[in-house]
């Protein structure tokens, strides 16, 4: 039998790489991988490693891990079965004044909002996250260019708006 490290090892690896909507698809594949839990075990191991139930865009919920940056991040990924590459959730950006709002698919704002925040401190003062809506406070000063540079280390895709 396998140990409990092994255990949430290769649970952490099954949500970071696949589509997974249930317990019961959770399960699967790890007993897939050799490992003989119960639904309850497996209750307790994804509280234990707080991760997350979110709504996904076709009407169903996927468990994402919470340092996913903008948790949920595979919630819209193309493959359906595998996630493969970098999405960030982003939609849109508007500018007004030192103010800017920047639009996400539902579940992504706080993800994103908390790598703003980590990662520009010299041209955005803070951000306010809901559930798919930023705003970002610019300092005064920075000119919107200068911004949208600074973003596109985070968002790579806000140049394709």
């Amino acid at each position: 039998m396998k140990n409990k490290v092994d255990r949430l090892q290769a649970i952490k690896e099954i949500v970071i790489s696949y589509k997974i909507s249930s317990q019961e698809d959770l399960l699967k594949q790890l007993t897939e991988r050799g490992f003989d839990l119960t639904q309850a075990t497996l209750s307790r191991d994804l509280k234990q490693l707080q991760i997350a139930k979110i709504a996904s865009k076709d009407g169903g919920y996927l468990y994402v891990m919470p340092e996913t940056a903008g948790i949920g991040r595979m919630a819209n990924a193309k493959d359906r079965h595998h996630y493969t590459g970098t999405i960030s959730g982003f939609l849109s950006i508007e500018y007004s004044g030192q103010l800017a709002v920047i639009k996400t698919r539902p579940g992504y704002a706080s993800g994103i909002a908390w790598d703003i925040d980590s990662n520009s401190n010299e041209e955005i003062l803070g951000t306010i996250a809901g559930d798919d809506t930023i705003l970002l406070i610019l300092r005064e000063g920075v000119t919107r260019s200068h911004v949208q540079e600074t973003l596109k280390a985070i968002i790579p895709s806000i140049d394709e708006e």
